[in-house]
C-alpha cells in the first residue's frame, strides 16, 4: 500500500505540474478573448442568479442549481488553501488565485453553456448533462465522455465524501472534544436525510445552506478586517508588488519570490474554483434555463463569489493579520502552514473567532459532500443508467461514516489524481466546442436576445 501510494503522490506530481497549470490558464485566457471578455457581464450575471425562470425547462431553478454547483466548490480550499498558498508563496500568491479565479470566469462560462446546450432529457422527465454528454453529443467522441465519468466517480468518493467527513470529524474532536464516530454517525443521518431524496432536495438545502454559511464566514472576516484596518492598504501593496517580484520578501514571508507565488497562486486557485474541472456544469445541466447562455452566466458568477470574493477577502485576512502580529504567525523564523494560519488569524476575534471558523469550516465541508453526491450520481448514471441511483445514494451514504472514523492519506492522493485526469476531457470539450461557446454567446447576448428560448429540442434517451 506504501508503495501504490508513493506510485499515486509521483503521478500527482506529473498530471499537478506545470503542463496541466499551463493548459488551465491558458484555456481561461483563450475563452475570456473567445467571448470578448465575458467577465465585464457579471453584474448582470448575478441578478439572474436570482431571477427564477419558471417559464423554462428544468428540474431546478438557476439559483438552485447555482447553490448546489457553489456548495461543492465553496469548501476547506477557500479557508485552508489560500492559507496553504500565502504560507507556501507568500503574499503574491493571493494575486495570482484572484487573478486565475478572474479568467477561469471565462472557462466555467463555456462549461456552463455546454452543458445546457448539449443536456438530455430521460424518459421520466430528469434533465442529464454535463462534459460527458457534450463530449458525446458534441464532439461526437463518446469514449472520452466515458473517461470523464469514470474519473468522477472514482474522485468523488474521495474529495468530495471521505476527506471532507474526516475533516469535520477532526475539527469537532480538536474544539467540542467529541468522538469522531459520533460525529460520523450525525453527518451520515443528515447526509443519507438530504441526498436520498435527489437533485431537488440537494438544491433546496444548499439554497439555505450557502448563503448562510458564506455569510457567516465573511462577517468574521469583515470583523477582522475591521481589527486591522490601519493595515489593510500595506497588506494590498504588498499582495500586488510581491506578486512580481523577483527578489524573496522579508518579515518571514520565505521563498515568496514571483514564480513561488505563481506556481501557488494560480493552483490553489484552481483547486478553489474548479473552473475547468468539469465538475459544476453537471449541476447546471438540471436548471430551468430558456437558452443556453443564461445559464452560463449564472454559473459564471458563482466563481466571482468563490474566488473573487471570499477567497480574496480571506487572504486580505491573513496578510494583514501577519503584518499586524508577526510573532504569532511565525515559529522559529518559519511560518505557520495551512489551517493554523487561519486558526491564528480567526483568534484575534475574542471568544466568537475560533466558534465561527469551525463552523465555517463544518458547513463549508458539509455542503462539498452534498453537492458532490450529485456529480457522482450523475457520472455513474451515465456509465451504468438509472439502476446505479439507490444503490449510489446508499453507498455515498455509508462511505461518510468511513470517512469520518479513517484517515487515508492514500485517499486524497488518488482524488487529487482523478480531478487532474478529469480536467483532460473536459478541456478538451472546451476547447473543441469553443465555436459552439461562440455562437450561442453571439445568438442571445451579442444580439441581446437573451429572453429568447432555445430553438433545440431536447434528445430524449432510455437511461434503465
Amino acid at each position: 500500500m506504501e508503495a501504490f501510494n508513493n506510485f499515486v503522490s509521483a503521478v500527482n506530481g506529473v498530471v499537478w505540474g506545470p503542463p496541466m497549470l499551463i493548459l488551465l490558464v491558458g484555456t481561461h485566457l483563450f475563452l475570456t478573448f473567445r467571448t470578448k471578455f465575458i467577465q465585464v457581464h457579471t453584474i448582470r450575471a448575478i441578478k439572474l442568479s436570482v431571477t427564477p425562470d419558471k417559464e423554462a425547462t428544468g428540474d431546478v431553478s438557476s439559483f438552485g442549481a447555482l447553490a448546489t454547483a457553489l456548495a461543492a466548490t465553496i469548501g476547506t480550499g477557500n479557508i485552508v488553501g489560500v492559507a496553504t498558498a500565502i504560507s507556501l508563496g507568500g503574499p503574491g500568491a493571493v494575486l495570482w488565485c484572484w487573478l486565475t479565479g478572474l479568467f477561469g470566469m471565462a472557462t466555467k462560462y463555456g462549461e456552463g453553456l455546454l452543458a445546457v446546450k448539449y443536456r438530455v432529457k430521460t424518459s421520466d422527465g430528469t434533465m442529464l448533462g454535463g462534459p460527458m454528454y457534450a463530449l458525446e453529443n458534441g464532439l461526437k467522441q463518446k469514449w472520452l465522455g466515458v473517461l470523464f465519468a469514470i474519473f468522477t466517480g472514482v474522485a468523488c468518493f474521495g474529495i468530495g465524501n471521505m476527506t471532507q467527513a474526516n475533516s469535520i470529524a477532526t475539527m469537532v474532536e480538536a474544539n467540542f472534544k467529541v468522538a469522531p464516530w459520533i460525529s460520523g454517525i450525525i453527518l451520515t443521518i443528515g447526509t443519507g436525510a438530504v441526498i436520498l431524496g435527489g437533485v431537488k432536495s440537494i438544491a433546496k438545502v444548499c439554497e439555505k445552506l450557502v448563503p448562510l454559511m458564506a455569510g457567516f464566514y465573511i462577517l468574521g472576516c469583515i470583523i477582522i478586517m475591521f481589527m486591522n484596518g490601519s493595515y489593510l492598504i500595506p497588506a494590498f501593496k504588498a499582495i500586488c508588488s510581491s506578486a512580481f517580484s523577483a527578489k524573496a520578501m522579508g518579515g518571514g514571508f520565505v521563498g515568496s519570490t514571483l514564480m513561488t507565488a505563481l506556481r501557488y497562486g494560480v493552483s490553489r486557485g484552481l483547486f478553489t474554483n474548479e473552473s475547468g474541472l468539469g465538475s459544476a456544469p453537471i449541476a447546471d445541466a438540471a436548471a430551468q434555463t430558456r437558452n443556453p447562455v443564461r445559464q452560463a452566466l449564472v454559473s459564471m458568477s458563482g466563481v466571482f463569489w468563490d474566488t473573487i470574493v471570499i477567497c480574496a477577502m480571506t487572504g486580505l485576512v491573513l496578510v494583514s493579520s501577519i503584518m499586524k502580529n508577526p510573532d504569532k504567525f511565525f515559529v522559529d523564523g518559519k511560518s505557520l502552514t495551512g489551517g493554523l494560519l487561519t486558526t491564528q488569524a480567526f483568534d484575534t476575534i475574542p471568544v466568537v473567532g475560533p466558534i465561527v471558523l469551525t463552523i465555517g469550516l463544518i458547513t463549508f465541508a458539509w455542503s462539498t459532500i452534498l453537492g458532490w453526491s450529485y456529480y457522482g450520481e450523475r457520472a455513474w448514471e451515465y456509465l451504468v443508467g438509472k439502476k446505479c441511483i439507490k444503490p449510489f445514494r446508499i453507498a455515498w451514504t455509508l462511505v461518510v461514516f468511513v470517512g469520518s472514523v479513517v484517515a487515508l492519506e492514500i485517499v486524497w492522493n488518488v482524488a487529487d489524481m482523478m480531478n487532474a485526469l478529469m480536467a483532460f476531457p473536459n478541456l478538451i470539450a472546451l476547447l473543441g466546442l469553443s465555436g459552439v461557446i461562440v455562437s450561442e454567446t453571439q445568438k442571445y447576448l451579442w444580439d441581446d436576445n437573451m429572453d429568447g428560448f432555445s430553438t433545440d429540442e431536447l434528445k430524449v434517451i432510455d437511461n434503465k
